[in-house]
């Protein structure tokens, strides 16, 4: 066992060589398992690490790092969304201090901003003559509220198909029932990052975008870029890490998982253990990682 940081045992010897997956999500926020079940999945699995990484929330770290054990390293992380030129750009948080009172005042604030957007949604959904309540969306979420919710009320409901075919034809940008989010810049999620004493990650940039925030996210603190992610081609993972090598950033991965029979299936897409220890050093804020 190695360093104890905020109640994560970041280990070192044979977990060097293991892989980890830095992006995952639980019931907290639209994961369909606890944050107990991933833990669970995840060491059968023979993870080294695993990072939970829910939507503006950490509502999940506390029950998973009681259910590692010292079994696997369980990363407290958050994943937050921002918007950027009417952009969705998500910045993950690694190492954080999910006790810290200013985060957490934060991430209640874009809670109520979540339920508030999911009203609005539901209300030009029912404009529309597709029967949803808002208390309907409610029961499918254990945590914080999100378009995903809504999205599965939809398939539960016969209005389409899929989750993706709700993004695509009800919920995403430019659709009938697509509401903006609450303003909240990416450089201010890496410095309230910062400032609960994490690390600013940039998620998904083949996905939401924002590797040309880099000149501006750098110097508020980002000490990595997501590279390795499911939706990434080989040539986009590879532009990803002449970026990363560019700025002097730490390459993470993960599979942004979300339930076994949701999207990736968790360790779908992985990174070693050394992207863990350098995450850690980026949080304390040692010799450039």
């Amino acid at each position: 066992m190695g360093k104890i940081f905020y109640g994560c045992s970041v280990m070192s010897g044979n977990k060097n060589q293991g892989y980890c997956d830095l992006h995952v999500h639980t019931t907290a926020s639209d994961g369909a398992e606890t944050p107990e079940q991933v833990v669970e999945r995840a060491v059968a699995m023979g993870l080294a690490a695993i990072a939970i990484t829910d939507h503006d929330t950490v509502g999940g770290v506390a029950a998973a790092l009681a259910r590692a054990e010292q079994r696997i390293t369980v990363v407290p992380g958050v994943e937050i969304s921002t918007e950027e030129n009417d952009r969705e750009v998500h910045i993950l948080g690694y190492f954080i201090d999910h006790n810290d009172s200013s985060l957490r005042a934060k991430l209640a604030w874009l809670a109520e901003q979540r339920q508030a957007r999911a009203a609005k949604i539901v209300a030009k959904l029912k404009s529309h003559g597709i029967p949803v309540t808002l208390p309907e969306v409610a029961a499918l979420a254990s945590g914080v509220v999100g378009r995903a919710h809504i999205a599965f009320l939809l398939v539960q409901k016969g209005v389409v198909r899929t989750v993706e075919e709700a993004f695509a034809r009800w919920l995403g940008r430019g659709c009938p029932a697509y509401v903006p989010r609450a303003r909240l810049r990416a450089v201010d999620a890496v410095q309230l990052i910062r400032d609960a004493n994490g690390a600013a990650v940039l998620a998904h940039p083949g996905v939401s975008g924002g590797a040309d925030l880099l000149e501006e996210l750098v110097p508020a603190g980002l000490c990595g870029i997501e590279a390795v992610y499911p939706e990434h081609a080989p040539e986009q993972e590879e532009y990803f890490r002449g970026l990363a090598a560019r700025y002097g950033l730490i390459v993470t991965g993960g599979s942004d998982y979300h339930g076994p029979d949701r999207r990736y299936p968790l360790g779908t897409a992985v990174v070693g253990y050394s992207a863990v220890e350098r995450l850690y050093r980026a949080a304390r804020n040692t010799s450039k990682f």
